[in-house]
């Protein structure tokens, strides 16, 4: 089917319908979740394409939950490290040939690791708000630097929100917002580098009706969840995701 094996295409629908539920559920972790189980059985290519199409439409649903207005606040509350993506992401597109997987991995899953390690024992990293400028700047330019490369953007911004103890709610909405714009853009970078094409496009487009029903079940997990397991979570979640991005970045 589309160059794949049935069974193939049938356990990346399974890893989407999970991963859309984990988005639902804390707000990310998708593209990642995606990225990591994908490459353990297709090509880098494949697993990076399948993930653009659900990742943009699942963004569509959370950055709007609570309507229009609140999620423009969000834009103007994070629009440089918006600003940052919109710029970084297709730079780092055209390099999506040129860097290692495994550099890459390691580069992004060890900082992953070493803030959830440090978090999870209780000391707490908390950022000064007189510093939000140059702080936003600088994730988002190292967020869009990834995104472009990996399809996964999202570390940076996490660590700021739980570093500044941003409310749930406005979390998963920023998380949406700010999501969504990478996504437009890694969608339409990838048109270009090919990446997307004749090819991968139909099973992108497959992954996306699993993919929002995980991001269903997820939301209704969402509203069950008090902040500070909520906060937990997201850190549990967080570190999976870097220890596995080093375990592939170990393995080559």
């Amino acid at each position: 089917m589309f160059g794949l094996e049935l069974w193939e295409v049938i356990l990346a629908v399974a890893v989407t319908l999970f991963a859309g539920f984990v988005k639902g559920a804390v707000g990310f972790a998708m593209p990642m979740i995606m990225l990591s189980s994908f490459a353990s059985f297709l090509p880098p290519h494949t697993a990076l394409a399948l993930l653009i199409l659900p990742t943009l439409v699942t963004n569509v649903m959370q950055a709007f939950r609570q309507g229009v207005g609140a999620a423009w606040g969000s834009v103007r509350n994070y629009r440089l490290f918006i600003l940052m993506i919109i710029l970084f992401i297709p730079i780092s597109a055209t390099m999506v040939d040129g860097i290692p997987q495994a550099l890459m991995y390691a580069l992004l899953g060890g900082p992953i690791v070493a803030f959830t390690i440090w978090q999870l024992s209780g000391r707490q990293i908390i950022l000064p708000t007189r510093h939000r400028a140059v702080t936003e700047t600088c994730l988002g330019i190292i967020g869009g630097l990834y995104g472009g490369i990996s399809g996964i953007w999202g570390p940076p911004l996490i660590i700021y929100l739980l570093s500044i103890n941003a409310p749930k709610q406005e979390s998963v909405r920023i998380l949406g917002v700010v999501f969504l714009t990478g996504a437009v853009i890694l969608t339409g970078s990838h048109l270009v580098s090919g990446v997307l094409n004749a090819q991968t496009i139909p099973l992108s487009a497959l992954m996306v009706l699993p993919a929002l029903i995980g991001m269903r079940l997820g939301f209704a997990a969402h509203d069950k969840l008090d902040p500070v397991a909520f906060r937990r979570w997201t850190l549990i979640l967080l570190g999976l995701a870097g220890a596995n991005l080093l375990r592939k970045a170990l393995m080559g």
